[in-house]
This record gives C-alpha cells, structure tokens and sequence, in this order.
C-alpha cells in the first residue's frame, strides 16, 4: 500500500524551488503524448475547469478540487508539515501561474504515521487563496451521499503520472472508469475502487503519483471522495487498487472552514 505523499519527485538529485518544478514540468510535457492516470484517458471534461495542480517545495505534486474561486480542496498528506506549496494552473497563453495560499488548515484527524501505525487517519486538507481563480474555473460539486455500494461505477480524475515513476507524463488531466470494491469490507470513512477488469485481482487502471487530492466522482459528476492512496501489485505502486476519503462523513470540516473563510460548497 504506497501513500501519495510527496508525490514523483521532478528531480531527484536536487531539492529544486517550486518555481523550478513548473519549469521542468514545462519542459517535459510539450512532446510528452498524452496517455492515462495509469492505463486511464485524457479527459476534457467540466471537472478539468474544477480542479488544479498544488506543487511543493522539492518536488512534491498532486491534485485538488476548487470549492469555490478562492478555495481548493486536497489531501492533507499534500499540505502537512510546513511544507511551502503553491496552486498551480496556467494562462490562457499556456505560462504557469503559482499562488502561494492564504491559509491551509488540515483535517484535525489526519495522522502522517498512519501507515506505519496501522491507524486511521482522514487525509483531507482546505487551501485558501489569496484571490480568486480566474472566471474559467467553476466549483466542483460534493456529494452528500454514503458509501456507493460494491460495483458501482465511479471516475477517479487527476493530473499525475501516467505511467508510474515517469514525472515527464504529468501535467495533463485525465481519467480512469472504476468500480467502487470492499476488499476489507464496506467502510465509513473510505472509497476503495479497481479496475473492472481486474476487480483487484489484476493491475489495471487507477490513480499514481501526483494525483492525490483529486476528485472521485459519482455518475453525475459531483464528487464522492478524495484521491489519497494507491495500491499496486508486485513492485508496482499503482494500478490495483483506488483509495479516496469519502467527502460526506466529513461535510462538517469542510463546511466549518468555508464558513470561517465566508464561503460555500456545493452539496447534492
């Protein structure tokens, strides 16, 4: 099970600033062609104007959804520790535009040792900028709905990799059609989905490095969960199975900060 923290590091050798993480991500992606969220599609659809790129200081990259013009959702893990992040999108020109946040606050059950602990952390985290995000952008609508039983259909979207361990293939937004699955059983606090060809059996289509914080999406497009992890198989990290924390149950963290910042979500 590999968390999406400090997602593929632009460059490893050095630690580089996060105007330089644009820079190399520039670079890379103009004759890069566009393939998958791992084994996914390009996708160019409403919630490619709902979301943006949040880009850390020594290369950490993931994804996150706008709730309103000045306010992104994202994983907690993306945001925790201090770490110097900016929001990242681009111009009309194509140029990268970087807005260092106005204030972060952090899911208060969020737990960074989880993994090791084996214990329960809600990786959720709120950024608030310091102006709105230009009129292109639209908020993404939550779903105020529970878990969605086994097999239903969801869509996990993203800007990460597209083939794992390769940062040249961020930067394009993309989608991967799964099925929610209860491999530990149903849960109150998680998503987990898969492929449907494989079901978890088999590696498939799913969310990889740089797409933590991303939206996963219900049929009618509003948001469901929160990209946070993934599972692969063998020496993969990505690709058998999807984890996203469930929006829902934590409707009064998410509602509680927009409230303190004089905003509002969308719930449905």
């Amino acid at each position: 099970m590999m968390i999406l923290r400090k997602s593929a590091r632009v460059n490893a050798r050095v630690h580089v600033a996060v105007a330089t993480v644009v820079a190399s991500l520039v670079a890379g992606l103009a004759a890069t062609p566009a393939a998958a969220i791992v084994r996914g599609a390009e996708n160019g659809g409403p919630l490619k104007a709902r979301t943006v790129m949040v880009l850390s200081k020594g290369g950490g990259v993931c994804s996150g959804i706008v709730l309103a013009r000045d306010a992104v959702l994202t994983a907690g893990h993306c945001v925790a520790g201090g770490r110097e992040i900016r929001v990242h999108f681009r111009d009309p020109s194509g140029e990268p535009v970087l807005l260092e946040p106005a204030e972060v606050a952090t899911h208060g059950g969020y737990n960074a040792g989880a993994i090791e602990a084996r214990q329960r952390s809600i990786d959720l985290a709120l950024i608030r900028l310091p102006a709105p995000l230009p009129a292109r952008f639209a908020p993404a609508a939550l779903s105020a709905a529970k878990l969605p039983r086994a097999g239903t259909p969801v869509t996990a979207l993203g800007w990460g990799t597209a083939a794992e361990g390769d940062p040249k293939t961020m930067g394009t937004f993309r989608a991967a059609e799964l099925v929610t699955v209860e491999p530990y059983g149903p849960g109150k606090i998680l998503l987990w989905a898969a492929d449907p060809s494989g079901l978890g059996k088999r590696p498939g289509a799913g969310v990889c490095q740089g797409d933590s914080g991303g939206p996963i999406v219900r049929g009618d497009g509003a948001v469901i969960a929160v990209s946070t992890w993934a599972k692969g198989a063998g020496n993969s990290q990505c690709g058998l199975y999807t984890q996203g924390v469930l929006v829902a149950p934590q409707r009064g963290f998410i509602d509680g900060t927009l409230n303190r910042w004089g905003r509002t979500a969308e719930w449905r």
